[in-house]
């Protein structure tokens, strides 16, 4: 096929994928549903008639985009509201997925007639959640999950992909290595996360020393280099035999943390490469997939998806957040948050490279699981929660014309304060105000415009102001504009 046809597709596909997300953020519809469906629809067997079925390409493209994917992740996350449940979501991602697994390989031990290995093969291979695909949902109804379910959750789907890897390839290795038990897997196990986890800290302490020090003539260079730290990392973590998925994921973790030169910049980057990375990935696992291959198989892959939601996800979250102290509601609403998505059709494509035998039956089973599971689960979450009452309305996000990146080198950083109804600081002017002397009000954002502040302006109630100062100033000033009028 000629270069510029090829880039025809590309251009198209990438399109129709970026114009469709306006269908998630109108009806709910996630995400991931449409860019799969995108994918079969320029299949072999749709509309486009592009013949597609190269595993292994797949396979590798499919990798390539779960690393940026996982690292824009863990570089978005919140630090704050992740530390109260690193220790329920790292039971989460290791031994939930583990029992998931376990349950629903024996299920389809029965269902499928798979042997005990190629059942905990499937297993594996379904065992990991995708929390974007719901927060996606959630987002298009104006909705969020209380705490602590929000960052729960996202950390359970960030870190629970290494669990889920391990355990394919080792099942892999089992079936295709002669007098290789179960028993193997565990000192695998161990140096495989160890290793990812030390590499992905070690890597992250270099990338933050590293930016700082690095001086370049033009600022779009950062975002270059640090796609070649991110899979600098990744290969590193490979090599020493450890989970290079986890060890991108901690590094991204840690760096959403620290506080490095452009680093917005960077974050805003890689959130964009992170949408095309999902783009193309969720496109070519579509154009890969025969539809006609899954109609005989979408019995089997209803009554399988179903004894997942209902049986192996939940018994396992209620077994692994017993020692915790949270309400059944809660608890109901994680296990029905199981969401499968890209990494279970990414590792499917694994035991076509091994040669197993039914290697054909599982990417097709896998592949309606995960259809069956975003459909069915994402568009009930908004309607669950409010049943459950675990709802809360999404905090509209201001985009301000202005920016400021906090550095080690300044103590000082920009935040967003709104002005109470009746606070006592309503109808005065500025000038006239307490404010600290290290504070700077900034902007005014007024019923939806920005006003340049002036010494006579009067404060109404309801203003967004937008302050410059450090935590101990703003603190003080937010005192003042809670202060509330005196009666009478």
């Amino acid at each position: 096929m000629p270069i510029e046809n090829i880039l025809l597709w590309v251009a198209v596909l990438i399109f129709v994928s970026v114009v469709s997300s306006k269908l998630s953020d109108k009806f709910g519809i996630p995400i991931l549903l449409l860019f799969l469906t995108i994918g079969m629809l320029a299949g072999s067997e749709g509309i486009g008639g592009i013949y597609f079925d190269d595993a292994k390409l797949a396979k590798s493209i499919g990798v390539v985009a779960l690393i940026f994917i996982i690292f824009s992740g863990g570089l978005d996350t919140n630090w704050k509201d992740t530390e109260s449940v690193i220790l329920p979501g790292a039971i989460l991602s290791t031994a939930g997925v583990l029992m998931t697994a376990i349950f629903t390989g024996f299920f389809a031990v029965h269902i499928l007639k798979f042997s005990l290995l190629e059942g905990m093969l499937l297993g594996s291979i379904v065992s990991s959640t995708d929390a974007a695909a719901v927060f996606s949902v959630l987002r298009s109804k104006r909705i969020s999950l209380k705490q602590p379910l929000k960052p729960l959750l996202e950390f359970e789907s960030g870190s629970n992909d290494p669990m889920a890897i391990f355990l394919t390839v080792g099942f892999i290795s089992i079936l295709t290595t002669k007098n290789m038990g179960i028993a193997a897997l565990i000192p695998r196990f161990m140096l495989d996360m160890s290793v990812g986890a030390l590499v992905g800290y070690l890597m992250a302490k270099f990338i933050v020393f590293f930016i700082s020090r690095l001086k370049l003539g033009y600022e779009g260079l950062y975002p270059v280099i640090m796609i070649s730290l991110v899979l600098l990392t990744y290969v590193i973590a490979v090599f020493l035999k450890g989970n290079g998925i986890l060890a991108v994921y901690l590094a991204g973790l840690m760096l959403g943390k620290a506080e490095f030169p452009n680093k917005k910049m960077i974050v805003r980057f890689h959130d964009g490469l992170a949408w095309l990375a999902q783009i193309v990935m969720f496109v070519t696992l579509g154009l890969l997939v025969f539809p006609s291959h899954i109609v005989p198989l979408i019995g089997a892959g209803f009554l399988l998806t179903f004894l997942l939601m209902v049986v192996a996800r939940p018994v396992s979250v209620l077994l692994c957040l017993l020692p915790f102290n949270m309400n059944m509601r809660k608890k109901v609403m994680v296990a029905w948050v199981g969401l499968r998505g890209s990494v279970p059709i990414i590792l499917a494509t694994f035991p076509f490279m091994a040669g197993i035998p039914q290697a054909d039956t599982i990417f097709n089973i896998v592949f309606f699981v995960v259809i069956a599971s975003v459909f069915i689960q994402g568009t009930s979450i908004p309607i669950l929660s409010r049943i459950l009452k675990l709802d809360v309305p999404l905090a509209n996000k201001t985009n301000y014309p202005i920016e400021f990146e906090k550095t080690a080198a300044f103590d000082a950083e920009m935040i967003d304060v709104i002005v109470p109804f009746d606070s006592e600081v309503v109808g005065k002017r500025i000038s006239d105000l307490d404010v600290p002397e290290k504070c700077l009000i900034l902007l005014i954002c007024r019923q939806g415009s920005f006003v340049i502040p002036s010494g006579s302006m009067v404060i109404e109630s309801g203003d967004v102001l937008l302050v410059l100062a450090n935590t101990a100033d703003f603190l003080v000033f937010q005192k003042t504009l809670a202060r509330l009028k005196k009666e009478g």
